[in-house]
């Protein structure tokens, strides 16, 4: 019987993308994979039919091949590299599924040693946004699981060795076969270990682990984030039996500031001012996130909403030597108890204001008398 069209198969067209190919499968590999169609003989053949239209639509090189020349590209070894020839498809759907499913579906070449990694252990660590500009060294204390001294780790019986694990012979994976298809799996005995302990150390009952408190003293870079991750390789908890120790990753929390916001390597802040100062303009000394001072100069007639910028005096880059800037808003602040000298001014200033001195309102006004006209 002819075979199909590969697109056909998979359900796409030739203009999907390799996201689009690898969805499509994966929901054909899901539906008709044997192990939810034991002795189905119909889903075992379309399940095969779908992994091999993936092998070739999921490479570039055998795509365009086939694109070119159809199913005849692959005939009796045809297509160059991309051929088939007497490809191992028992072989190539265990790389699919692990790399789609991981291991027990399908798939599972981990070394048994990955199995008995120690868990990734996450701190939060809250700090000060001047903390955040200067970074700092702080010390953190956390439980955890380090390796028993007793037994150096290795969860036997100081002066005994482990023996191999008898059911998977000392690889800590198993296969069974189901039809054409080879399935290998974590060895149940052993937990993937590939080995069994006879004689398990008193300290720590084999596991070759125990808890403890433990101290360390962290740094802070300059320049992190609120949500900033820090990874710490190898600082997380000890493996059992000789594993590798996990990661400590330290999610950083910066506090909010009463006076500067935050975005990216920016700073800003919103300075008031008052009425004669923002018309006559004036000189005013801000503060800056290191602690200094800075002197910005407010010109004449600055409308309120106004924005300064000051190179350089935001926050530094992680990686770098590079500093972001500083906005500074002027806010034009508006009395809100006058005495009666204060009072008699601005009347008499009111009675001698020209359109001229106030452009915004001359053409807000133009603004609403043709729409009352109109």
């Amino acid at each position: 019987m002819a075979k199909r069209d590969y697109y056909e198969v998979l359900g796409v067209n030739k203009s999907a993308s390799a996201d689009q190919i690898k969805s499509a499968y994966r929901k054909l590999a899901v539906k008709y994979h044997p192990d939810k169609n034991k002795g189905d003989k119909g889903a075992e053949e379309k399940f095969k039919e779908a992994s091999e239209a993936y092998h070739v639509l999921s490479n570039s090189e055998r795509k365009q091949n086939y694109d070119n020349f159809g199913h005849a590209a692959f005939e009796n070894g045809g297509g160059g590299r991309g051929g088939f020839g007497n490809f191992d498809f028992s072989n190539h759907f265990s790389d699919i599924f692990e790399d789609f499913f991981g291991e027990g579906f399908g798939g599972g070449r981990r070394s048994r040693r990955s199995s008995n990694r120690g868990s990734d252990l996450r701190y939060d660590l809250s700090i000060s946004l001047e903390e955040a500009f200067s970074g700092k060294k702080q010390d953190i204390k956390f439980s955890t699981s380090e390796k028993c001294d007793t037994c150096s780790g290795s969860g036997s019986k100081p002066g005994h060795q482990a023996g191999s694990c008898s059911m998977c012979g000392g690889h800590g994976q198993v296969r069974s076969s189901q039809g054409f298809f080879t399935v290998q799996q974590t060895c149940p005995q052993c937990a993937g270990a590939g080995e069994k302990i006879t004689h398990p150390c008193s300290s720590c009952n084999g596991q070759g682990k125990k808890q403890a408190s433990k101290r360390l003293s962290v740094t802070i870079p300059k320049g992190v984030d609120d949500g900033t991750r820090i990874r710490l390789s190898g600082k997380g908890e000890a493996g059992s039996r000789g594993g590798s120790s996990g990661d400590l990753y330290l999610f950083i929390n910066v506090h909010s500031h009463d006076l500067f916001k935050r975005s990216d390597e920016n700073l800003f802040f919103e300075c008031p001012v008052s009425i004669a100062d923002a018309a006559l303009g004036t000189s005013i000394e801000i503060p800056t996130i290191d602690g200094g001072k800075a002197k910005l100069k407010i010109p004449a007639g600055t409308q309120g909403g106004k924005q300064f910028r000051l190179r350089g005096k935001g926050m530094p880059y992680m990686r770098g030597n590079d500093f972001g800037d500083l906005y500074v808003q002027v806010n034009t602040e508006v009395p809100i108890s006058l005495n009666k000298e204060q009072r008699e001014l601005l009347e008499k200033f009111r009675e001698i204001e020209n359109e001229k001195s106030n452009p915004s309102i001359k053409k807000f006004f133009q603004k609403a008398k043709s729409f009352w006209k109109n």
